[in-house]
């Protein structure tokens, strides 16, 4: 065995071990499949934020390959930039495994890709059920093309599409199963207009606060309904799901004391954070502020907050806080999604909230 086939190895039993591969078909994939044919290039972030590129030349480069690691491959949709907004990358493979057990795809079933990326995912679907079954559909023209190449070359041979990840891919619909590996404000009709009834889709919310993985059991008719996953997932989001920008405030501001830490409200390990999420919609987080587009803003200064624009959010904050003990301290995996007709929600018993 050479050095690559001993590190898949190893990684192969690293997640086989933390309990996160269960089915042979992706143990056998991750074991296979040669994730440094699809990352000859990345980039890893210095200490001080600044980005470094790391290539096949470089001396360690095969062990950071198979590191349970993300990795970044490009930024602001644009390969010769070191720098910037992050819009592609080779996910933890950690959290690749979660998706893909969740996904609970069988021998001869249809699997959409969202999201190809580097194509290493599309490689592991392929291994898995044949690439005669796996779709895979990037709105990046280039990466779709490389990708491809990078696919054919290590003999996979998947439908690639270049097109808006959003609307599907309607030409080999009905899909048995959709895997999203970006994110999304909301689930695109079209995934569940083109995935059987029956059928499953696997996504992640965009949330600055309370992203979460999700699994979508399909109607059939663009409706669906599903639960949360007790696993925390972050992905880029589809392109047009990005929120604007929100930036720490300045100007006029309320200034008082409070006991609720940033990290209690934000951080993923936290076990309020995505019910936060649910109370704060669309807001961002910086080192020590959350802010909004519509100009509210607070600046947490550990033992008080200044907070200004039209809304409190920080009293928002605390109120959740309070609904979240009342509720009994609900985790993630106890809420569910729903699609249908009046819109999508996420649930927890009888309560809902807008998605």
């Amino acid at each position: 065995m050479d050095d690559s086939g001993a590190l898949r190895a190893e990684l192969a039993d690293q997640l086989l071990g933390d309990g996160v591969l269960r089915d042979p078909k992706w143990l056998k994939a991750f074991r296979a499949v040669p994730r440094h044919e699809f990352l000859p290039r990345f980039y890893r972030q210095l200490r001080g934020g600044d980005w470094e590129q790391i290539t096949a030349d470089d001396p360690g480069w095969l062990e950071l390959v198979y590191a349970d690691r993300v990795w970044v491959t490009q930024f602001d949709g644009d390969d010769t930039v070191t720098g910037g907004t992050p819009t592609c990358s080779s996910s933890m493979p950690t959290i690749m495994a979660i998706m893909l057990e969740a996904l609970d795809v069988h021998n001869g079933q249809s699997v959409l890709e969202v999201g190809t990326g580097t194509g290493y995912n599309a490689a592991l679907l392929c291994h898995a059920v044949g690439s005669g079954n796996v779709t895979t559909i990037d709105v990046d023209p280039h990466l779709s093309q490389r990708a491809r190449e990078r696919l054919h070359g290590n003999g996979f041979f998947p439908t690639c599409v270049t097109g808006d990840g959003a609307l599907g891919h309607p030409e080999r619909a009905p899909y048995d199963r959709l895997l999203a590996t970006c994110s999304v404000a909301s689930i695109p009709p079209a995934w569940l207009e083109q995935t059987r009834q029956g059928g499953l889709v696997v996504t992640t919310l965009h949330r600055p606060i309370g992203a979460g993985l999700v699994l979508i059991v399909s109607n059939g008719d663009g409706t669906g309904e599903g639960r949360v996953l007790p696993e925390d997932g972050r992905f880029m989001p589809l392109r047009a799901h990005a929120h604007p920008p929100a930036l720490a405030g300045t100007g006029s501001y309320d200034r008082r004391t409070t006991t609720l830490r940033l990290d209690t409200v934000i951080d993923p390990a936290s076990p309020f954070e995505f019910f936060a999420g649910i109370s704060l919609p669309d807001v961002v987080a910086g080192h020590n502020w959350l802010a909004h587009s519509d100009g509210s803003w607070v600046h947490h200064h550990g033992s008080h907050v200044d907070q200004g624009g039209p809304r409190r959010l920080w009293n928002i904050a605390e109120n959740a806080l309070i609904d979240w003990h009342d509720l009994g301290k609900p985790r993630r995996s106890q809420f569910g999604i729903t699609i249908g007709g009046d819109g999508q929600h996420l649930t927890l018993g009888d309560l809902q909230w807008h998605l």
